[in-house]
């Protein structure tokens, strides 16, 4: 997405800059030499030969960061303009030496990381972008100003800068879902999460960390906790984020925490009805999970006659949907009624769970054999 370019200069008079971390904006006096100065370099229509008089303007006013400031953002526009995005970049970089906190820069800059695929460069600008936009609301009060007519102006200033902050949230989303390296990921989520703290994509962005914290990447199930009940406390009824960690729960040694994973996917399968006639593949899906997990979570109890239930049901809702998930439901469902010595069950669930290519094809073929020699010896 390409933003304004080689934007037209605009007079306005002058204001106070806010403070660090708040958002910056150039400002230009009118009728002062800077003023003028611009004013005669609008008249050329020709967007080359304006780019030697803005390099003069940045030489001649080098004493004035607003002045240097702007000037070099002209000057990154017109390098984007002409394709040679590295360069425009660069100045871009030298316009927020001058304005860190620029609104307007930093969105400017990520459009052109974006042009470049550079998505590391993208999350530092829209993280910057973020938390300027979110300073907003944390200016200190001018002396005098009455309550209602302060409260009117973060509303006006945070309307007027919605567009930006809303541009710098969707290419930074997109970054992490572009990135492929696990702990690169998790550094921008965590950036992500603290810059745009109600962002739209929460719920989406959850679902990235906790996947990215899970088994097969970082599998780390410490943060994995730490952030889905971070999560829950924002969301409490995001069904990814209790099923991950009722699935993590569920895995732990400590009878607290199989507690935890029974309440979860109980919540689950309540929010997902997956008997009501308008249940899609998505809520079917995991609402089988959940009563995976739950069946799980009473053998670890030793309720193993109340996991039975839990298990079949949730392999009549999985087999078609899921490979992985519904072998998982076979398995254990095997694992049940072995503990409980329905060995002809067990075998009939086994036999169908050692068809299905996946990591639990090894194990169900194991515990296949151990069911068929205890029926063999009569057990």
């Amino acid at each position: 997405m390409k933003r304004t370019l080689w934007i037209p200069v605009v007079m306005v008079w002058l204001l106070s800059t806010l403070t660090q971390a708040q958002i910056d904006r150039i400002v230009i006096a009118a009728g002062t030499p800077e003023d003028q100065a611009l004013q005669e370099i609008s008249k050329e229509a020709d967007a080359q030969k304006k780019l030697p008089l803005y390099q003069d303007f940045i030489q001649k006013f080098a004493s004035n960061p607003a002045a240097v400031a702007f000037g070099n953002w002209q000057v990154s526009q017109y390098y984007q303009t002409a394709g040679d995005l590295p360069k425009a970049l660069e100045f871009g970089d030298k316009a927020l030496a001058g304005s860190p906190h620029n609104l307007d820069i930093l969105v400017s800059q990520a459009g052109i990381a974006q042009q470049m695929k550079d998505d590391a460069k993208i999350m530092d600008y829209a993280e910057k972008g973020g938390l300027a936009y979110e300073s907003i609301a944390k200016e200190p009060k001018p002396e005098g100003m009455s309550d209602q007519d302060f409260a009117a102006r973060v509303a006006s200033d945070k309307d007027a800068a919605k567009s930006g902050h809303d541009f710098l949230e969707g290419v930074a989303f997109n970054a992490i879902a572009d990135e492929k390296d696990a702990k690169a990921r998790m550094s921008d989520i965590e950036r992500f999460s603290a810059a745009f703290p109600n962002s739209q994509y929460q719920e989406q962005v959850s679902q990235y960390a906790m996947y990215t914290l899970g088994p097969g990447q970082l599998n780390d199930p410490a943060r994995l906790v730490a952030f889905g009940e971070k999560s829950l406390a924002a969301n409490p009824n995001s069904i990814p984020a209790l099923l991950m960690l009722a699935n993590t729960y569920v895995e732990e040694t400590k009878p607290a925490s199989w507690a935890k994973a029974v309440t979860y996917s109980q919540k689950v399968v309540t929010l997902a009805k997956a008997d009501a006639p308008d249940a899609d593949k998505s809520r079917k899906l995991s609402a089988g999970v959940a009563h995976s997990t739950l069946g799980y979570a009473y053998m670890k109890q030793d309720k193993t006659a109340a996991a039975i239930p839990e298990l079949k049901f949730a392999s009549s809702l999985l087999k078609g949907q899921d490979d992985t998930a519904y072998s998982a439901a076979l398995y254990r469902l095997g694992y049940a009624y072995a503990k409980l010595s329905r060995t002809t069950e067990a075998r009939d669930v086994l036999n169908e769970a050692v068809k299905i290519q996946g990591p639990l094809q090894q194990p169900s073929r194991e515990l296949l054999e151990k069911v068929n020699s205890a029926r063999a010896k009569g057990k």
